[in-house]
């Protein structure tokens, strides 16, 4: 792609109308296609939650270009589950399923993770006992677990005192399912995913304002659903981190992103953007399913941020991007005033506590309210570690920030964002490479993107205590690559051998046949490696069991385990970059790789990071015998016959004594940049 021209992305897509799509899906009378479905852990769990109820679900584990099929039974013939429906941390699939599940002749159970399980139940609940359904907390009132009673129900006209999406989608599937009118009144217009879609299915739904307001009347239920055939728009949040990145990283070419939702419930993001400055072009694309679509072209920021005021009236429709506005405003030139959002006290975590908890640890000012924030913008340099509270939206509005020039933040939950967006932190990476300002600058993903068709592999061999493990993930993470973790593997064969008939005794003497009958595979997840055993998952606890750890050496030392492993290690480079660390990555497994890295360290400070590995401050006399170990593995490990730890022909030697876990990945990142080029990513 010319540089000139900018870059193009996508994004994932809209995980709100995905839910929505699978639970109507699973209502209509027929087969229905979804397309472009995301495969994030929410979509993922609501779509596992309406397979349990009897209904067929195809091509969920396809790839992501891979349409979902879903054969709808139609309105009232869900069938018993074997047991609870897990929705993990799906408030959205949760409270959608309860409005469905309340008009079904069923009693369900639903529970969730930690952080769902803390998130208030009883306003859907409330309606919907109203209607006839009952609605009883399992453990603790108003929160998951909880079981819904289902059945006959009746009419019901709801006056909800904040907008809620969820809550109003709730009662109209609860209407459809039963036959029954039923009308939602708010006194903010909410996003309208529902309506739209079962409008698109034949329903009729009467919307409008009906004095002080908002009104959704379903005041005819059709006796059946028409099947959707529709494509799922890219998801206009997480199109928003990208927007906000754009702000953020001065000097930058335009980005645009293909194919986003813009639906007018969701894009209350766009004037406020636009009074801080923000050139957001937005170039329409039709309406797939009644969503209105479209591209997003930014072009920055401009003269520089400036500071908003954000009230009540504004945050129904972009209630998603608050914490994106908060991370712009600490950039913002003023106070930024964000009211009437008490509504994020009760998401994935207490947003507004959240925000203003990290904002001040990493060094902005901020006044936290009942609804809101008042936030002071600053130019100096922010670092610190970012708590995530397991929340998806906070780890990537702090990842963008971090990803901006005069940021060094570290995200303590970077996975999180995998509910929503997995590979987030991929394409932030390769995002940043196209930045013009220069080179890349501390922060949670470093601007990275090989070129097409093209592997690059990273090895990283090293002393014991030298940080080759710690490190290794880390430049993985920061490039969007594959980390390939050997000790792992190693670990995963000793364990399946310890487990064996052959027991811990001789496995000098494991034969070709054990190791083939092991059926040892790799599994990766957004580049994180993960080793099946005869076709299950190892998990990483079993991995790092004492007993494991006292004979994986022997295991490891064996001339057939290793040749066994060869080829798939090498199997590993695939996709844009794999990161390799171990003792023979440089020498052996990949001696052509393009960057060759031998870590090393003074053995007393080697030995008192081993040390502190076990959670404590380790006295002076630890650190001398643990360094007299480290002595004798050295002199073992450097004169042993299988695969000695040795220094690969071109490699670079960093000595890390005096650096930390960030210094070191980012002398190694430094390496790899020159063997990057810039690509469109889509």
């Amino acid at each position: 792609m010319d540089r000139g021209e900018g870059l193009t992305i996508r994004v994932p897509g809209d995980k709100s109308i995905t839910q929505r799509a699978l639970i109507l899906g699973a209502l209509a009378d027929g087969e229905s296609r979804i397309g472009a479905v995301p495969r994030g852990g929410d979509p993922l769990a609501t779509a596992r939650a309406v397979a349990a109820l009897g209904v067929e679900v195809r091509g969920l584990d396809g790839a992501g270009s891979e349409p979902v099929r879903i054969r709808g039974p139609g309105l009232r013939r869900w069938t018993q589950p074997a047991g609870a429906l897990d929705l993990c941390n799906s408030g959205t699939g949760t409270r959608l399923l309860s409005g469905a599940l309340a008009a079904q002749p069923l009693e369900v159970v639903l529970r969730g993770d930690a952080s769902l399980s803390q998130r208030p139940m009883e306003r859907i609940a409330a309606p919907l006992r109203r209607m006839g359904a009952s609605v009883d907390y399992l453990e603790r009132p108003g929160v998951l677990p909880m079981r819904i009673g289902g059945g006959a129900l009746t009419s019901v006209r709801h006056d909800g005192e904040v907008a809620s999406a969820q809550v109003k989608s709730a009662i109209l599937l609860a209407g459809i399912g039963a036959g029954v009118p039923v009308e939602v009144r708010e006194p903010h217009r909410s996003r309208d995913h529902s309506e739209r879609m079962l409008e698109a299915m034949g329903a009729e739904v009467v919307e409008g304002w009906r004095g002080d307001a908002w009104s959704v009347r379903l005041a005819d239920p059709p006796a059946r659903l028409e099947p959707l055939d529709m494509d799922i728009p890219g998801d206009f949040s997480s199109a928003t981190f990208f927007i906000a990145w754009a702000a953020l990283a001065t000097g930058q070419l335009p980005v645009t992103i293909r194919s986003v939702g813009l639906n007018p419930t969701r894009t209350g993001l766009l004037p406020v953007l636009a009074r801080m400055g923000v050139d957001v072009e937005v170039l329409p694309r039709g309406a797939p399913g009644g969503e209105p679509a479209g591209d997003l072209r930014v072009a920055g920021q401009g003269a520089g941020l400036q500071a908003v005021e954000v009230g009540g009236d504004e945050v129904p429709g972009l209630i998603d991007e608050v914490p994106i506005v908060a991370v712009l405003a600490a950039r913002a030139d003023g106070v930024t005033r964000i009211s009437g959002a008490a509504e994020l006290r009760v998401k994935e975590s207490d947003r507004l506590a959240a925000l203003a908890v990290n904002l001040r640890r990493i060094g902005v000012a901020v006044e936290e309210f009942p609804d809101g924030l008042e936030i002071r913008g600053t130019g100096k340099p922010l670092s610190g570690r970012v708590e995530c509270f397991h929340d998806h939206r906070i780890a990537m509005a702090f990842g963008v920030l971090g990803a901006s020039p005069g940021c060094d933040l570290a995200i303590d939950d970077p996975g999180v964002a995998d509910v929503s967006f997995p590979g987030f932190w991929e394409l932030l990476a390769r995002v940043e490479r196209h930045s013009v300002a220069g080179a890349p600058h501390p922060g949670p993903t470093p601007a990275a993107s090989p070129g097409a068709g093209r592997c690059i592999v990273v090895a990283v061999d090293g002393s014991a205590g030298s940080g080759k493990s710690t490190t290794a993930a880390a430049v993985a993470r920061r490039l969007g690559f594959r980390h390939l973790d050997s000790g792992a593997l190693y670990r995963a064969v000793t364990l399946a051998l310890l487990e064996s008939e052959r027991g811990s005794e001789d496995v000098e003497d494991v034969t070709p046949a054990e190791l083939d009958a092991l059926r040892i595979g790799l599994e990766w997840h957004d580049g994180t490696m993960h080793v099946r055993i005869r076709g299950t998952l190892v998990p990483d606890e079993a991995l790092r069991e004492s007993r494991v750890t006292s004979e994986v050496s022997r295991v490891s030392a064996v001339p057939l385990v290793r040749d066994h492993l060869l080829e798939l290690q090498r199997s590993a480079a695939a996709g844009p970059g794999l990161v390799a660390e171990g003792r023979d990555m440089g020498t052996v497994i990949f001696p052509s790789a393009e960057v060759k890295v031998h870590l090393d360290a003074e053995i007393r400070e080697r030995a008192r990071r081993r040390l502190l590995q076990r959670g404590r401050q380790p006295a002076p006399e630890e650190v001398d015998a643990e360094a007299a170990r480290l002595e004798r593995r050295d002199q073992r490990d450097s004169t042993r016959a299988i695969a000695p730890l040795s220094r690969a022909e071109g490699a670079v030697t960093v000595d890390t004594t005096e650096l930390d876990p960030p210094g070191q990945t980012e002398v190694i990142v430094q390496l790899v940049l020159p063997f990057l080029t810039s690509v469109e990513y889509n």
